[in-house]
């Protein structure tokens, strides 16, 4: 069996003489009653013989073998997948081997890979040129549509990722208030610009890497941090430093330690403290944003920001983030204010032409409510499945975002994030993959569902989930 690492088991070790496990449920469409595990399953051996000698050639080439550290696969083990191509709710590895995906490019997949209908419009647009370094019509375009479904945004700035938008957001922030230090809450990841890096989520938590090696004590010492759900010690701090802290970021959802929800009314306290402070109040929505409703999580949730950030779904799979927010405080950023921030590639043709194809589809009465309804059966089935094995599991959903821990819970923070069994998440992780399910590669991070998962996805999953959790 090539490439397991000892991490997990060959489908071939799947048990024809264990019970039907509980978890497996029809969904959406199909009967509410449980269905019988398969008893045996024929298909071809899982082998990763080319990815293999594809990613030991990179760790030559690249650092880790990767452009991004969760992508090594370091906390779950075994052999990371190279990918050939992407189709829907499918994936294919360069062994041939088909997985139903629940990663989506870390989100941006939202209606499903390489839509036919982003893809025409690419192709359209593509004709024209790849980049401009200069105005075009489809940034208007795409602006007005953020600025119209997006309660806090009334000026937008589309700048090529995620990092460089909150990067940009916390500087204006800063410019705007006068003031320096931030507030970040213990596991969330905006990125690895300096102020971010300190008690991280993301790959940093998958890592097990120090706060943040290479940012000055300097840049660390401005960035501040609470427990995420704690609005107590959030008051205490903004106490303490008293008319020094420009902004509290957050993520609304975090997706960054696993997947936590808000307690009900910490947002709303959060807003409530920074108005009372005079701090500005920031919602990281690069993975939350147009996901977990049109409007993000701040329509979601009824609360409003001072300042939003967004990515992965307004690019449509392609390289794009944004910053936007009151009026009054965008007017700052060059060149109609003194707060500069540029970009080469920032509002580029193909990126805003993906975007506004990937929102229209999600206009389409009934989007969110089948994200919401695919997402949930999905947590409930293996929330159920590995209870139904003995295992202590908890999870749970927004929209299309979840996720799940090996822990008895509740999850409330990234502390209780890092009290899960990461060694069987691991375990649990390569049992999928072999029964071609791929999931995130660490326990600190979300998972996505999109617009093409179909019933028949999920049926497939949670039985592939039954037998991995009796294995394991």
């Amino acid at each position: 069996m090539a490439a397991t690492s000892g991490v997990g088991l060959s489908w071939r070790s799947s048990v024809s003489d264990r019970p039907a496990s509980k978890s497996a449920r029809r969904v959406s469409g199909h009967s509410s009653s449980l269905v019988k595990m398969a008893i045996s399953v024929e298909k071809k051996p899982f082998t990763l013989e080319k990815s293999e000698e594809t990613f030991n050639a990179a760790k030559n080439l690249m650092p880790g073998g990767v452009n991004s550290p969760v992508r090594a696969f370091k906390s779950v083990g075994g052999q990371p997948i190279v990918f050939d191509s992407v189709k829907g709710s499918k994936m294919w590895d360069i062994d041939g081997n088909e997985y139903i995906d629940y990663v989506g490019s870390w989100g941006p997949a939202i209606i499903g890979h390489a839509d036919d209908k982003v893809n025409a419009a690419l192709v359209e647009a593509l004709k024209k040129g790849t980049s401009f370094g200069a105005p075009c019509v489809l940034e208007n375009e795409l602006a007005a549509t953020v600025i119209d479904a997006v309660p806090s945004i009334e000026m937008v700035r589309f700048v090529n990722s995620g990092t460089e938008a909150c990067m940009g957001v916390i500087r204006l922030a800063r410019a705007f208030t006068g003031r320096s230090k931030i507030l970040k809450f213990e596991g969330c990841y905006h990125g690895h610009a300096d102020s971010f890096l300190v008690k991280a989520g993301s790959g940093v938590a998958t890592l097990g890497l120090p706060d943040s090696p290479g940012v000055p004590s300097a840049a660390a010492s401005l960035t501040l941090t609470a427990p995420y759900n704690d609005s107590a010690a959030v008051a205490a701090l903004l106490e303490l430093n008293r008319g020094e802290v420009a902004a509290i970021i957050l993520e609304p959802v975090v997706g960054n330690a696993g997947f936590i929800p808000p307690a009900p009314g910490f947002l709303a306290e959060l807003r409530r403290l920074t108005s009372e402070h005079g701090v500005l109040l920031i919602f990281d929505e690069v993975m939350t944003g147009f996901r977990l409703a049109y409007g993000g999580a701040q329509e979601r949730f009824g609360v409003t920001p001072d300042l939003t950030t967004l990515g992965k779904v307004i690019g449509g799979g392609l390289p794009v983030g944004a910053y936007g927010g009151r009026r009054d405080i965008m007017e700052m950023v060059a060149p109609a204010g003194p707060v500069y921030q540029a970009g080469t590639l920032s509002g580029n043709p193909l990126a805003m032409t993906a975007g506004i194809e990937t929102l229209r589809r999600l206009r389409e009465p009934g989007s969110y409510e089948q994200l919401d309804r695919v997402t949930g059966e999905l947590v409930k089935g293996l929330v159920e499945g590995g209870k139904a094995a003995g295992h202590e599991v908890c999870g749970g959903h927004v929209g299309g975002m979840f996720g799940f821990f090996f822990a008895e819970g509740p999850v409330a923070n990234f502390e209780d994030a890092k009290k899960s069994d990461t060694a069987k998440f691991g375990r649990f992780h390569r049992g999928m993959l072999e029964e071609g399910v791929y999931l995130a590669p660490s326990q600190f991070e979300a998972g996505f569902t999109s617009l093409a998962h179909t019933a028949q996805d999920l049926e497939k999953t949670l039985e592939a989930a039954a037998r991995v959790f009796h294995r394991i």
